[in-house]
């Protein structure tokens, strides 16, 4: 092969203009790379910057809260379970749901063979909590105790009717995959407020109900088009938590730096010869896993916390991937200034044996819930946290399969769900919205899942309307072309 041939092959128009902005692009790339080179000797009365400053460089007005953290349950919990309070449905167990309530709504393939759509009450019982008076499930002890720190929307609807869209309409504002994810757009408008570790951190948790159920793939905290340094990092709960973190045998923390210090400097050249952004994005990724080899394994060590905390997250706390570790592992990145948080559990698909599943599936998550709300609240990080739990849609009133007092399944239903939210900025202790006797219509405020982003990023001091990125000539946005921020659940 001849090299010096290729190179002039390289030589296009197109590069040749091209590479009139490298210039600009190597001094960004060494200010990356020894940023005292260009900054300016700091005054006393300066505050210490940002670990790395979005392209917003400031939120277009003052934030509620600094982070968030997204409990997600994966699957599609039960409102009607947990939430809604029907009790006139004892009344119609196994008559049918009347077409006048239905209103011909599209239904999924599993259902839509039935000759009938027979009604199924829960078998829980509920009671109402707290000085607020919310209606919560027998299966939620430990959230029933906070009750009164949680904002309760009942009125969240969807168009997407299947899991797979759903969960991505909900994460990226989209039923179809390619866009960015909410934590990415996060990272992508405010920056890092961390030099040590990721700002937008994923967490898996096990889980003991349905076994069979949706995967979650990387795109759900993945970047799109936006720069592939904003994208979600996931820890593992075996092995180490992110995959080659720790030194192989034989490689001291010196010979790291030195690889890494040539690897800089080979990329910077790729940089200069072809001036592609992502080229830096690599110098950084590289950078932040060396400095993760210290802050990991710090952040997962849970030998300086007391027993009375790891009492308030339960018994499985100390067993890595379950979702009270991964809760109490949230507190502690929320602690060190990770901006975004989130926590995803499968198992709530529950067409059948719901009953059994659902007890084990709130199990799982009722005390881990509860205890990072107690725990940030009485660190003073609430006030500056948003903790959201919720999933992709909701559940039908009617039976899939078989009927019986004690054992039913529940179809989607992405006419009506509900979520909680607490923390930062959002109104405790009150429910928002409300449904039919059926918990199949929305009778009261209804709350699109794009309100909930927009109200997510308002949080936060953005504007969802400007927080946008140009791809094949359009601006986007996380909610499209849609939103409201809900103002009458902010504080």
């Amino acid at each position: 092969m001849d090299l010096f041939r290729e190179h002039q092959l390289l030589q296009t128009r197109r590069h040749f203009f091209g590479r009139s902005a490298t210039g600009i692009g190597g001094a960004a790339l060494a200010s990356l790379m020894n940023p005292e080179l260009f900054a300016a000797k700091p005054s006393a009365l300066d505050s210490p910057p940002a670990a790395e400053h979005g392209i917003l460089g400031e939120p277009h007005f003052p934030a509620k809260v600094k982070r968030v953290i997204y409990l997600f349950m994966s699957g599609a919990p039960s409102q009607l379970d947990l939430f809604e309070h029907k009790p006139q449905m004892d009344e119609l167990f196994d008559t049918d749901l009347p077409e006048s309530i239905r209103k011909g709504q599209r239904l999924t393939t599993m259902t839509s063979g039935q000759d009938r759509f027979p009604i199924a009450p829960t078998k829980f019982n509920f009671a109402q909590h707290g000085q607020s008076g919310a209606w919560i499930s027998e299966l939620l002890p430990h959230t029933a105790s906070v009750a009164d720190d949680l904002c309760f929307i009942k009125s969240l609807h969807t168009e997407a009717i299947n899991h797979d869209p759903a969960i991505t309409y909900i994460q990226t504002g989209a039923q179809i995959p390619g866009r960015p994810s909410l934590g990415a757009w996060l990272s992508y408008g405010l920056g890092s407020m961390n030099d040590d570790l990721p700002n937008f951190v994923v967490l898996h948790s096990t889980w003991t109900g349905r076994k069979s159920a949706q995967a979650l793939y990387e795109r759900l905290w993945g970047t799109g088009w936006l720069p592939s340094q904003h994208a979600g990092v996931s820890l593992r709960s075996e092995g180490d938590p992110v995959l080659y973190l720790s030194n192989p045998p034989g490689v001291t923390g010196q010979s790291r730096r030195q690889m890494l210090d040539a690897l800089a400097s080979l990329n910077q050249q790729q940089f200069e010869e072809f001036g592609d952004p992502e080229i830096n994005t690599r110098i950084q990724q590289y950078e932040m896993a060396y400095r993760m080899q210290t802050s990991v394994p710090e952040l997962m060590d849970f030998s300086d916390e007391t027993q009375d905390t790891l009492d308030m997250y339960g018994p499985e706390v100390t067993t890595p991937g379950t979702f009270s570790a991964n809760c109490l592992l949230a507190r502690r990145l929320a602690e060190r200034n990770v901006q975004f948080v989130q926590i995803f559990i499968r198992g709530w698909d529950q067409h059948g044996n719901l009953p059994n599943d659902i007890t084990s599936q709130c199990r799982d998550v009722d005390q881990g819930s509860a205890a990072l709300v107690a725990d940030l609240k009485q660190r003073g990080l609430l006030e500056d946290t948003l903790v959201i739990w919720g999933g992709e849609f909701g559940r039908t009133i009617y039976c899939q399969g078989k009927l019986t007092r004690e054992n039913y399944g529940r179809d989607h239903h992405p006419r009506c769900f509900t979520m909680w939210m607490a923390g930062g900025g959002v109104k405790p202790g009150i429910t928002y919205g409300a449904t039919d006797d059926f918990s199949y219509n929305i009778t009261e405020n209804p709350v699109h899942i794009h309100d909930l982003n927009a109200t997510i990023l308002q949080q936060l001091g953005i504007d969802h309307k400007r927080l946008t990125y140009r791809f094949q000539g359009r601006d986007f946005r996380l909610t499209d072309v849609h939103g409201n921020v809900v103002n009458d659940i902010l504080a």
